[in-house]
């Protein structure tokens, strides 16, 4: 089938960019003015989960899939660049929308940025000849240049031409950065879209049937980062912590891989009796669990927003973080990884009362894109 309209091509990399472009997506489809494609980069290598994930996102199948795979992050980049450019090429997308800050969000937004269309295109009454660069989540800082993702978000927001914001402080981190304010937009958060609208069907789920749990009874437990599970001292740290809290309250614990495989490597033993250790849960259980969860305990990202709309308290295992709202108006604090922080937050937290919701966090940011995107594109 021929497809017609503004072709605009949506990006999707990692297991956060899922719950990102799923709303997307489905709001591009709505409006004659826009084709949406979408490539997947296979940045994510688990098959099987990014199936799960695209099934319960109800997320249309990727029109090109780069099939990437793991690597080093140079490496990484650099295959996501490779193969990129021919999609580029067979495609001529006269937008392409890249979310959050993982690798194929920067990768991409580089090749795009270089990349000349075969014809022109009006784009806010002028003539271009380079697709428009969308940066959905754009802003956000945690001022810590040793994350990766850090990286990734600065570079990103530095050649993207249209910026969407999820966080109120990003706003004022790309003004003090000297970007102009007429491409700057605060929308809300494209994944507080998607889980209110997955939350009911999430609920049905039988997870906690299935794992014997009571809601409000457990704590929910998720670490991957680097600076917390690569240093066997810190992790071990965050562990015994976590190991004491056990004992007053079970904590269940879908392992991430790379954390497993730590785990193992420093020979770490946590008892069956306190712990409930799981594979990664598909979304649909796993925003049931957290929904239901005494407390949350993470050191991600997306965690974070979705504990502050669910109602649920959050502890984050960082020094620093990219969204503060989550903290001022949020369930959120923020947690030194060292043994007697995390002990005295827990005493906090376990008695933190529900804290608010920022404005716009209310399912509708992918309309908000959307709607101004037309704006600035001219249909022929």
């Amino acid at each position: 089938m021929i497809k017609t309209g503004i072709p605009i091509l949506c990006i999707v990399g990692a297991r956060p960019n899922f719950p990102k472009v799923a709303p997307l997506m489905a709001e591009l489809q709505k409006h004659s003015l826009f084709q949406p494609y979408l490539l997947h980069t296979g940045q994510h290598y688990d098959a099987a989960m990014s199936k799960i994930f695209f099934d319960d996102l109800k997320i249309p199948k990727p029109d090109k899939d780069l099939g990437v795979g793991s690597g080093s992050h140079a490496w990484q980049t650099a295959e996501i660049i490779k193969k990129f450019e021919p999609v580029l090429e067979e495609l001529q997308p006269q937008c392409v929308i890249v979310v959050g800050d993982v690798n194929s969000t920067i990768a991409c937004s580089i090749v795009a940025a270089k990349f000349q269309l075969e014809t022109p295109f009006l784009w806010g009454k002028q003539s271009r000849n380079r697709p428009v660069i969308i940066h959905v989540e754009a802003g956000l800082r945690s001022f810590d240049n040793d994350m990766p993702e850090e990286i990734n978000r600065k570079l990103t927001d530095a050649i993207s031409d249209i910026l969407f914001v999820s966080d109120p402080s990003g706003m004022i981190n790309l003004k003090n950065e000297g970007v102009s304010d007429d491409f700057v937009f605060y929308v809300g958060n494209v994944m507080i879209d998607t889980l209110l609208k997955a939350k009911q069907r999430a609920l049905k789920t039988t997870i906690l049937t299935d794992l014997s749990l009571t809601a409000k009874e457990y704590i929910l437990l998720t670490l991957h980062r680097p600076s917390n599970v690569d240093d066997p001292i810190v992790f071990s740290e965050i562990l015994s912590a976590l190991n004491d809290i056990s004992k007053d309250v079970p904590i269940v614990f879908p392992v991430h891989p790379r954390t497993r495989l730590k785990i193992a490597e420093y020979g770490i033993k946590l008892s069956r009796k306190h712990w409930v250790l799981l594979e990664p849960a598909g979304y649909l259980e796993f925003i049931n669990l957290e929904a239901n969860a005494a407390l949350v305990v993470t050191d991600s990202g997306g965690i974070q927003e979705e504990t502050t709309v669910l109602g649920v308290p959050c502890m984050t295992v960082r020094d620093s973080t990219e969204r503060p709202v989550t903290v001022t108006e949020g369930t959120n604090v923020l947690v030194s990884p060292k043994r007697s922080s995390i002990l005295s937050a827990y005493m906090r937290q376990k008695k933190k009362e529900v804290g608010g919701i920022p404005k716009f966090w209310d399912g509708k940011a992918a309309e908000r894109i959307v709607s101004t995107l037309d704006s600035f594109f001219v249909g022929e």
